[in-house]
């Protein structure tokens, strides 16, 4: 499909990659959108309309180009063939890689984000980044173990994203050790997590410890 004749919607994504690379010299901002409209042969003035929100719209659309990028880039078969913790280091490994030779808009856009004022929107687009990955990773969880899987992988995956940053090791191995690192925890929390809700003891559940904190037991 022609540039033109996509939706507003539908350009914010297509512009979203030109978007980071000109955003990496002049910020988040209105020249960047119209140096990526000016590259695709995008009228400018069309192209500003599909980020209303300005900053956080165009960083929203090039999360989401990421988030498409990686789900286009693995097979779930061979996701299904490796064990958990693989297919969730390879899956955030390629968000990794995905945004390495844009380090300065990665640096800018976190600024943004960290903003008080774009928290709460900031912490919606890592969960629904984290949400993605799980889902890809095969985890059908419904009970509270759905909301810990993701907030515990946002947190990892912003916290390997502060490290690249600073990152001037060869192949970017201090990141790749971190992410190791802090996938490895996750794993032996989970092990030690499922012993302890296992077996014969009574499984924990969020809704009842609530409402003996509300209704005491007499």
């Amino acid at each position: 499909m022609a540039a033109q004749d996509l939706t507003l919607d539908e350009l914010a994504l297509d512009l979203a990659p030109a978007l980071a690379e000109a955003a990496a010299f002049d910020g988040w901002t209105e020249e960047a959108v119209n140096q990526a409209a000016t590259l695709r042969g995008i009228d400018p003035r069309v192209a500003q309309l599909a980020y209303p929100a300005g900053a956080m719209d165009m960083i929203a659309a090039w999360i989401a180009s990421i988030d498409a990028a990686m789900e286009q880039a693995f097979d779930p078969e061979m996701l299904a063939m490796m064990p958990v913790r693989e297919r969730i280091r390879a899956l955030v490994w390629f968000r990794i890689e995905a945004v390495e030779g844009r380090l300065e808009a990665l640096r800018r856009a976190m600024a943004i984000m960290a903003m008080p004022q774009n928290a709460k929107r900031s912490l919606a687009l890592g969960w629904h980044s984290a949400d993605r990955m799980w889902r890809m990773a095969g985890d059908t969880a419904t009970d509270y173990n759905h909301y810990s899987k993701r907030a515990i992988l946002g947190s990892i995956y912003g916290a390997t994203l502060a490290v690249l940053l600073d990152d001037e090791s060869e192949g970017k191995t201090a990141t790749r050790a971190f992410l190791d690192r802090r996938i490895e925890g996750v794993m032996k929390f989970e092990k030690t997590k499922a012993r302890w809700l296992g077996g014969e003891r009574e499984h924990f559940s969020v809704t009842r410890f609530l409402g003996r904190l509300r209704y005491p037991a007499r």
